[in-house]
């Protein structure tokens, strides 16, 4: 049994101080507040919940950087998915375990502690089936095992390039699945969560156009009540196939023709009319936002004023994994919302911080959404966050939200997943190994 101390953590019913927690088996087996610590206490000045990344594609941890520079047309998402397919043709498992090794060690280091990996890298570069179909969801799980990071693996259906089932292109061809295939790997993916702790199986239709109706009615029921996650209206121009495929916009259509309820996450849903907003809201869909990635592709600003006053529920991922930040992606979305409407504070309620609001609803939300637990109570799985706050040690309680979210004067120190201390001081415990071998991997991609 491990026992801590913290003079403020952030718990379920709000700051408690001095509080002594115990861990045992993974879990948070008590905790008392007001006292002081024992002497043999771990101690922090600060514990705080551990966030969960709904959202993420591995691979492209890869082209981080890498895609800065601006074509001889406009540039847009379309321009840049040409650049993205380039890295997913080139990969082998090898690359792949290697980078998102080092994307899993980066994200327990921004103080995520369970990633939700929408996987759609598939098959041999060739696109020809790997011998064992999960090959490349084992390198996944792999890479999450020997991090420390959990993992809800969303396995990809992708059989088509367009609305109305257009057959897929040559640049596609490691993503493709029949609906039989694809059978086949849910059932493997199952295999490989009952010898990785915590590992939760989802789905994850990739959207309207890459797959039939009946394709989506039948891959969303191979899972049973776990997650289903879409991506759904992130471009404007999927918004117009999808009304000159169907007569009605993409989040509007789903509205229509799938069973939404809160095992749905909607990924980005950027472009929504009022009524599919309150619609989604009240379903209670998690609203998938990546608001780092959504900026750097010129995706558009979501509805955040409107969902959240009709009772809905986000969380947020780092999607392209351009940057791993959790301040970052909280402060993009906050200032998404005051661009878009000229105001201060746009996300928060009257009197209240807009750092704690924020942070609550994503982790609510993002817990939701990668059917796991959150927050620091008895009884819960230990994943939390030691706050350095030595460079801001006279805030307390909301402001230290505030600061980190909005000032960064305030850093991740350490990091807890199942009660296993995996960052220490800023830094990942195989950060020596996990590095070395990640700079090697990109050396021999650019190479090709």
């Amino acid at each position: 049994m491990a026992m801590l101390h913290a003079k403020s953590l952030l718990g379920e019913h709000g700051w408690q101080k001095n509080v002594r927690l115990s861990v045992e088996n993974g879990k948070i087996a008590n905790l008392e507040t007001g006292v002081s610590p024992a002497p043999d206490d771990e101690c922090h000045a600060v514990i705080v919940p551990s966030m969960p990344n709904l959202h993420s594609h591995a691979f492209q941890r890869a082209m981080a950087g890498l895609a800065e520079m601006r074509s001889t047309g406009s540039d847009s998402f379309w321009s840049w998915r040409t650049n993205m397919y380039h890295f997913a043709l080139s990969m082998t498992p090898d690359d792949v375990e290697a980078v998102a090794s080092q994307l899993y060690m980066e994200m327990l280091e921004a103080g995520f502690s369970r990633v939700g990996e929408f996987h759609y890298l598939h098959h041999d570069r060739d696109g020809t089936p790997f011998a064992n179909i999960g090959e490349m969801a084992d390198r996944v799980a792999s890479a999450a095992a020997s991090t420390g990071i959990d993992l809800t693996l969303l396995p990809v259906f992708y059989a088509h390039a367009g609305f109305g089932g257009t057959a897929p292109s040559e640049g596609q061809r490691r993503f493709i699945n029949s609906v039989e295939q694809f059978e086949k790997l849910i059932a493997a993916c199952n295999a490989t969560a009952q010898n990785h702790d915590g590992m939760i199986v989802g789905v994850a239709p990739h959207s309207l156009r890459a797959a039939t109706p009946d394709e989506l009615a039948r891959v969303t029921k191979m899972v049973g009540s776990n997650p289903i996650h879409i991506h759904i209206a992130e471009q404007l121009l999927e918004v117009n196939d999808c009304i000159n495929w169907s007569g009605q916009r993409p989040v509007e259509w789903l509205l229509d023709h799938a069973d939404l309820s809160n095992q749905w996450c909607l990924v980005h849903a950027t472009h929504m009319t009022e009524d599919e907003t309150i619609r989604m809201a009240r379903a209670g869909a998690i609203a998938g936002l990546c608001p780092i990635t959504e900026g750097n592709l010129g995706d558009g600003t979501f509805p955040a004023e409107t969902f959240l006053a009709n009772g809905g529920l986000f969380g947020i991922g780092s999607d392209s994994n351009v940057q791993i930040s959790i301040p970052s992606e909280l402060r993009q979305l906050e200032y998404s919302q005051r661009l878009h409407h000229n105001s201060r504070n746009a996300i928060a309620n009257v009197s209240s911080s807009t750092g704690r609001t924020i942070f609550d609803h994503a982790l609510k939300g993002g817990a939701r959404a990668l059917a796991t637990d959150y927050g620091i109570a008895a009884g819960k799985t230990a994943n939390f966050v030691s706050l350095d706050t030595s460079e801001a040690s006279y805030l307390s309680g909301d402001h230290i939200l505030d600061a980190w979210i909005f000032a960064e004067t305030i850093k991740v120190d350490d990091v807890w997943v199942r009660g296993r201390k995996v960052v220490t001081q800023g830094r990942h415990i195989a950060r020596g190994q996990i590095a070395p071998k990640f700079q090697q991997t990109m050396k021999n991609l650019l190479a090709k």
